[in-house]
């Protein structure tokens, strides 16, 4: 398999966006009582405030950076993001105050709304067949950098708790040099859509793109599925603390294992399932997996069996590029940008609320008062999530005209 320097481009940078949200985690405990003061507890609330800011960034944004790529180009908005990223990372490596390093954050968030367009970038270049083969590669560079941020990470910490910002906007500044020598216009003057504010707002955007046919109960199922798999990064420290016992550096390595499988399955096994089975029966088999390791890790109470389970709980991910892959194949070439910046939006949607959901769940059954001792219960919710969107997508089977993984639009006029 080959790649253009474009395609690895994008890799790069789907790579290097997880890779900066990674390197900054194991100091954020640490800078944040260093600027603002407080126990470990009030960095925790904090550090809340800082993800659900990050978040409503992605979500207000992302349709508005799809839109403007649709009329602009995937290259222009590109490059600027990761010059603003560059910034942003600055502002947090000097921030002298919690505000500053708030700010700082929000404008991260701002400029991390670009993942849709990167999405619809790969989209522009691929052929239909190749799609969820592309989408899969993209989840890939996606888990390479949630391998390596952590690691590069814990390893800057010891020079210091800005050290690991410095390195994430370096980065971003080295990968937008790298975008301005080798990245090429993905957007013909054909495909190519004037920018209206109606639609590149998220409530605009989703109404617009929910009309298109099939696409409202396939957005639903979705946001389901990011609701349900939030529960790994979420709930995973505090689950395998409770339940196994498990030291921060053991789960540090689970969490390594698991992202090193998550690349090997996005990258190695989507094209090939996706040829054989089609698209429908992929998505169909990753959400049955995903039940499989959710309900599993409800009731599980080895920790040996938790950390053998954690490569082939990682297979689920197969069904997620084939779910975008759906969907692309049913939006008109020139809304492809809009399209990734709904499913950005609707993935920030879940970011934000899934770590209130599952965390309260989570204290509720494993605090003194529980009325029941059950550290599994924020799994079990994960699993109800998960049946609900299989019931979508049956539904979904059972009632469209048109087979979803045949859908072949022509761009719009």
């Amino acid at each position: 398999m080959t790649f253009s320097t474009s395609t690895l481009f994008i890799l790069f940078t789907m790579t290097i966006d997880a890779m900066g949200l990674g390197l900054i985690m194991p100091v954020l405990p640490d800078l944040i009582q260093e600027v603002h003061g407080g126990d470990l507890s009030n960095a925790a609330i904090w550090g809340g405030i800082l993800g659900s800011g990050f978040a409503t960034m992605l979500f207000l944004f992302s349709p508005l950076i799809g839109a403007l790529s649709d009329q602009f180009g995937r290259r222009p908005v590109l490059l600027i993001s990761l010059g603003f990223m560059t910034l942003a990372y600055g502002l947090m490596a000097i921030a002298p105050t919690i505000w500053i390093l708030l700010a700082g954050r929000l404008a991260g968030g701002i400029a991390a709304a670009t993942q849709g367009t990167a999405s619809a970038y790969m989209a522009d270049i691929s052929r239909p067949e190749d799609k969820a083969r592309n989408f899969g590669l993209i989840g890939a560079g996606f888990g390479v950098g949630l391998v390596l941020g952590p690691m590069l990470g814990g390893l800057l910490a010891q020079f210091g708790t800005r050290a690991p910002f410095y390195a994430a906007g370096a980065l971003a500044a080295a990968n937008g040099v790298l975008g301005f020598v080798v990245l090429k216009e993905s957007v013909t003057d054909e495909m190519r859509r004037r920018f209206e504010w109606r639609r590149s707002n998220p409530f605009g955007a989703f109404a617009a793109i929910a009309r298109l046919p099939g696409l409202a109960p396939l957005l639903l199922i979705f946001l389901f599925y990011q609701l349900a798999t939030l529960v790994y990064p979420v709930i995973w420290p505090f689950f395998t603390a409770e339940r196994f016992g498990w030291s921060p550096q053991r789960i540090g390595l689970s969490l390594a294992l698991f992202g090193a499988a998550y690349a090997v399955v996005q990258g190695a096994l989507v094209g090939p399932v996706t040829k054989r089975l089609g698209l429908k029966q992929t998505v169909f088999l990753g959400q049955s997996l995903e039940l499989g390791a959710l309900l599993f890790y409800s009731f599980v109470v080895s920790g040996l069996l938790g950390m053998i389970s954690v490569p082939v709980a990682a297979l689920a991910a197969i069904g997620l590029p084939a779910l975008q892959s759906i969907m692309s194949r049913n939006v008109p070439d020139n809304a492809q940008g809009e399209l990734q910046g709904v499913l950005g939006s609707i993935g920030s949607v879940a970011m934000i609320i899934a770590p209130l959901m599952m965390t309260q769940t989570f204290a509720y059954f494993s605090g003194p008062d529980a009325p029941i001792y059950f550290p599994g219960a924020s799994f079990l919710l994960a699993t109800l999530l998960i049946v609900i969107a299989q019931i979508i997508l049956i539904w979904n089977w059972n009632h469209t005209k048109v087979p979803v993984s045949e859908a072949q639009p022509s761009a719009a006029e």
